[in-house]
């Protein structure tokens, strides 16, 4: 059984394990103080190119997701996210859970644009609703699509002119700035967001999200809200050592651009026996739709997510590869696929 259920499947790059024994017996500071998360914290901001930020290693997503957004809104206050968007779908009410309310906006991409955002804002109006204040994005989104430059700047210069933080959830931000189709680099970002985070759980780290804060006024008191959230990790160097390795040269770049190579592999070869696909997603993910029974057939040798019902007879599969998918398992399951049809 191969597994192309998501990008966690795998530990970590041989190089972060490493690492990690190699400095296994220094004795180092706490909570993020320790030499390896400041020289990370460093290299991340020469590779954005900006002194001015404040950088955070927390653990995971769900984490990094509902610490940020309840520090940066008030009690009154809410988020605007995709119906897709992972904040509303898949962290259990996370940021419901720090009393903020979701409001969720109907996309056919999982992208945001300053229309949609505009309907949300012209439904509440006064104090007997909560509040619009932080729009929600992801890159690439849950459902594989990435934002152009030109879209987010459009998204951004519409959220300062209504006063709107905006706030990107980057777990898959290596693969969105790795693909063939993407026009915005790393260094770019900050100029347009809020406050992002570069996740390294799903491209080659065993655990751990960079969150990135660009405007001044959510700075302050931050690890505050994180210790409160329990996110302060006492062996913070776990963290500070691996987002080291994964900056210190390309690697971060490198283990999300192998992870689109086969993606686009996978989608090419099941193009060419005219196979649909939900979404056209340059990322990682793929959302192939099939005959329900090809899906069965498949099922008894691969892992993937039945993602969507299409039809009577048709379902949308999500197959995710990663920093350590092999080329052979790619090619199989794409001749065991042909043999199907």
């Amino acid at each position: 059984m191969y597994s192309f259920k998501n990008d966690y499947s795998e530990g970590a790059h041989p190089r972060i394990l490493q690492a990690l024994v190699d400095s296994n017996l220094e004795q180092e500071d706490g909570y993020g103080e320790d030499r390896f998360s400041q020289k990370a914290v460093e290299l991340i901001k020469e590779r954005l190119g900006r002194k001015d930020v404040d950088i955070h290693l927390l653990a995971g997503g769900t984490q990094t997701n509902l610490t940020t957004i309840s520090a940066f809104l008030r009690p009154h206050e809410a988020a605007i996210a995709a119906n897709s968007g992972h904040i509303f779908t898949h962290e259990t009410g996370a940021i419901e859970a720090t009393g903020h309310k979701v409001l969720s906006i109907e996309t056919e991409d999982g992208k945001l644009t300053p229309l949609l955002v505009k309907t949300v804002l012209d439904y509440h109006t006064d104090e007997h609703m909560v509040k619009p204040k932080l729009v929600y994005i992801s890159n690439s989104t849950e459902i594989g699509t990435i934002y152009k430059k030109e879209e987010l700047r459009r998204l951004s210069e519409f959220c300062r002119e209504r006063d709107l933080i905006l706030y990107m959830d980057g777990a898959r931000l290596g693969s969105a700035l790795c693909s063939e189709e993407n026009d915005i680099e790393l260094c770019d970002i900050p100029s347009f967001v809020d406050a992002f985070y570069i996740g390294g759980t799903k491209n080659g780290s065993l655990m751990g999200e960079a969150l990135v804060i660009c405007r001044e006024a959510l700075k302050g008191d931050f690890r505050y809200h994180i210790k409160q959230k329990g996110g302060l990790l006492a062996k913070g160097r776990l963290l500070g050592i691996q987002f080291y390795e994964l900056f210190r040269d390309n690697l971060f770049f490198d283990l999300a651009e192998h992870a689109n190579k086969m993606s686009g592999l996978l989608a090419a070869e099941l193009s060419k026996v005219n196979i649909q696909f939900l979404t056209q997603s340059p990322s990682n993910q793929i959302f192939p739709i099939l005959p329900n029974e090809v899906i069965t057939a498949l099922q008894k040798n691969y892992g993937f997510h039945i993602w969507e019902t299409v039809n009577t007879d048709h379902s949308a599969i999500r197959l995710v590869t990663s920093w350590a998918t092999r080329e052979e398992a790619v090619l199989a399951f794409i001749d065991d696929l042909k043999k199907l049809y």
